[in-house]
């Protein structure tokens, strides 16, 4: 069996770091979904389902919402 380890860490509005053993990596739930390193994900409304989708026009997307949203923090 395989250990596991993942832990959030809240910064508010919907912005978050994600810590796990693979590393530290951002993240931002909206109520559409999570917008992560690894792409887009939604859950589907069945429990330990989620539908994940990966690419570089999401990712583009993150981070330019993810620069909009600390320069908003820093008015």
């Amino acid at each position: 069996m395989g250990f596991r380890f993942q832990k959030r860490i809240k910064l508010g509005g919907g912005l978050g770091l994600n810590i796990s053993k693979s590393g530290i990596s951002p993240s931002l739930r909206t109520k559409m979904g999570t917008f992560s390193k690894n792409g887009y994900s939604t859950k589907t409304g069945i429990p330990g389902v989620r539908y994940q989708s990966s690419g570089c026009l999401i990712l583009f997307v993150f981070t330019g919402l993810l620069t909009f949203l600390i320069y908003q923090l820093k008015q």
